[in-house]
């Protein structure tokens, strides 16, 4: 009782004497009120509702009129509290007046109970009056989601520790069900290769740690049919606990998207969706005439192999289906910027933009692997296929499609005569990508770069799975040429590691990164060293004086080595020892990719692994890569060293580590590397 309004009462009472009693108590205890006195019992009926009081007290006269009271409160008024004023209080009046339903006897001998308890029942009236307010509009609210579920255009269900509760008709009509999903569970809606990732996205969204990010999901339909869609999760509420809903949005189809569509369609191979082998060149040319984001470029050709002996077996026009599923199987290994093609008779051919080679490696394994897995139900035969892929890396400058192209042929014809079910990559473009010509280029255009203080750093911001941001950054480097133009590190890293300017070009990144962590101090900042690094016993002398003249504190920053250098050089422990004991952070990055990733864990002192980026993007759908990354997270977590996943590149694999215990995120999904923080 805070406010200034007074607080309306009616008091009961034979005499007058009492009202002023009661207001001159409360009012010198600071809690104006407004008395109604009213003589006579006849009138309550009346007032209760004119006045709507938050407080009926009634003052016993020569006759005990409460249980009259409390039948005519009931029927107008049930949850105005009512206390009874005698002039003496004692235990037996006080449970004669609770049985009957007062709340409290007082006393106006005593004023300071009297007030305290008015202040007292007020306050309990007033939550519960504010209660039921809330409960009544809740109740509203779940009458208006409810109205609004089953009108919504969008397949909406509602899922409660993963039992379907209710669904909407616009969800069983997209679904085909003629009955009600009620009481089954989730998952049985979805392929097996779907549900890692939803079951990880269930759990953080009951934790209120989704946003509105896409699931890309293959449902199951009647009759062992598929469909792939896309699924939204929201928290919601089912009769007071929480539940999850999945929303499959309507997609409207507006004109620009219409012609989108049949210019595509116009384009592209009828059976296979892809484009035609024409339109592919053209594409290729095009996005090869465009400087890439980051990583590297790679021409993959996939060709199945024995495909005659298929169409032997169950006809030319059956066999067409076989190959669906093996272009519905390769595009789900692919990201929504590559481009893919077919490129005659059982060929395709693919662009891939990838972080590094291991990346397309394991793309080509993944592929080989599932396809190998795949049967294609002909006539009831359970038809496989085999595939030979052959891969191509464009070089990071002036890359001729037609010898890219003829590498990648090269490279599938002769894992095809080795016989097929296997990945080879292009000697040629391999050396291409490395020839000493580049170098003597590059030498001289990283040695100008150093001399002018022509680097920069860019941030690529680490994200928490866990809790809020953790303002942690990974550190990337760039070069800028003297027109002013940004070079990715694909470009002149391997010019500088053959020709020993690795160690110059990471010396000059931790000293900028050592003033940015003194100059802005993020929580931690990741900065890479390349095996020269590591294995240069001056490198740790030459810290501490950049740290004394920087005045960076230690712990802000954490140095990696990939797990490679730390399986291949002793010297990576002794560094790790020697930067821990002067207050740094250590990391292995790359880290599963060897053959003892956890007993590198035993010998090398880590705060962080981060996981690797080849596993990672394999992982959404494969479960032996799930279980090899869950037991790296847990081998990792028995140590108390925290877990990064490297590019991350979609909600699904962010999903699926959730469910893993991976603790943070890096990667295009989460951010791209933003703009130069400093020179």
């Amino acid at each position: 009782m805070t406010e200034q309004n007074p607080v309306p009462l009616i008091v009961l009472s034979p005499t007058r004497d009492p009202v002023e009693a009661i207001n001159s108590i409360l009012r010198r205890a600071g809690h104006p009120v407004h008395c109604t006195w009213i003589p006579a019992l006849g009138d309550l009926p009346d007032a209760l509702p004119q006045i709507n009081p938050e407080l009926l007290i009634h003052v016993r006269g020569p006759a005990d009129v409460l249980k009259s009271i409390m039948e005519i409160r009931d029927q107008v008024a049930p949850t105005v509290p009512v206390l009874l004023v005698v002039e003496a209080v004692d235990e037996a009046v006080i449970a004669d007046a609770m049985t009957s339903g007062a709340r409290d006897v007082v006393s106006l001998a005593n004023p300071a109970r009297l007030a305290a308890v008015m202040v007292r029942e007020l306050r309990a009236f007033r939550l519960e009056r504010a209660l039921i307010s809330t409960v009544k509009s809740a109740h509203d609210a779940r009458n208006q989601l409810e109205s609004v579920l089953q009108r919504s255009n969008d397949a909406i269900v509602q899922v409660q520790e993963g039992i379907v509760i209710d669904a909407n008709p616009a969800w069983l009509e997209l679904f085909g069900v003629a009955d009600s999903l009620v009481g089954q569970p989730v998952m049985d809606l979805f392929d097996e290769a779907s549900q890692p990732a939803l079951k990880g996205a269930l759990a953080a969204c009951l934790q209120g740690r989704w946003n509105d990010h896409a699931l890309k999901a293959t449902a199951v339909l009647p009759e062992r049919k598929t469909m792939s869609v896309d699924v939204v999760l929201a928290l919601g509420d089912h009769e007071g606990e929480p539940s999850v809903r999945l929303v499959v949005p309507a997609k409207p189809r507006d004109e620009q998207k219409l012609v989108e569509e049949l210019s595509h369609a116009v384009h592209s191979d009828h059976t296979t969706g892809f484009l035609h082998r024409r339109e592919l060149m053209d594409a290729l040319g095009a996005r090869l005439d465009t400087a890439s984001h980051g990583g590297m470029r790679c021409l993959a050709l996939i060709k199945l192999d024995s495909f005659a002996a298929v169409e032997r077996d169950v006809g030319a026009t059956a066999s067409e289906d076989v190959l669906v599923g093996v272009a519905a199987i390769l595009k789900e290994t692919l990201y929504p910027n590559e481009i893919v093609g077919r490129f005659g008779g059982v060929r395709f051919l693919a662009l891939l933009e990838r972080g590094n080679e291991n990346d397309i490696q394991a793309w080509g394994k993944q592929l080989v692997a599932r396809v190998l897995k795949h049967a294609t139900r002909v006539n009831d035969k359970a038809v496989s296929v085999t595939c030979t892929v052959g891969l191509s890396i464009v070089p990071p400058s002036t890359p001729k499609l037609d010898a890219i192209v003829a590498d990648a042929v090269e490279a599938c014809g002769k894992g095809a005569k080795q016989g097929g079910n296997q990945i080879l990559t292009s000697g040629r473009a391999d050396v291409e990508n490395r020839v000493q010509s580049y170098d003597q280029v590059w030498v001289k255009h990283i040695k100008a770069a150093l001399m002018e203080n022509r680097f920069r750093l860019a941030q690529q911001p680490v994200a928490s799975l866990q809790g809020d941001d953790p303002q942690m950054w990974d550190v990337l480097i760039r070069m800028v040429d003297p027109q002013g133009k940004e070079v990715l590190p694909a470009e002149f890293m391997a010019a500088a590691e053959r020709n020993d300017l690795l160690k110059n070009i990471d010396r000059w990144v931790v000293g900028a990164a050592l003033s940015f962590a003194a100059q802005r101090r993020p929580q931690c900042l990741f900065v890479r060293l390349s095996k020269d690094t590591a294995r240069d016993a001056t490198f740790v002398e030459w810290l501490d004086g950049h740290i004394r003249s920087t005045r960076a504190e230690p712990a802000r920053v954490c140095f990696q080595v990939t797990e490679e250098v730390s399986a291949s050089f002793p010297q990576v422990r002794v560094l790790a020892g020697g930067l821990r004991q002067r207050g740094f952070r250590f990391a292995l990055e790359a880290f599963g990719s060897g053959r003892d990733s956890p007993g590198l864990l035993q010998s090398v002192p880590l705060d962080f692994v981060k996981i690797d980026g080849a596993l990672v993007q394999g992982l959404a759908r494969d479960q032996q890569v799930q279980q090899r990354v869950r037991a790296l997270v847990e081998s990792a977590t028995q140590r108390s060293i925290h877990t990064i996943a490297e590019r991350v590149e979609d909600a699904n694999t962010m999903a699926v580590l959730w469910q893993l215990g991976v603790q943070y995120i890096q990667g295009y999904f989460v951010n791209a590397p933003e703009e130069v923080v400093m020179g």
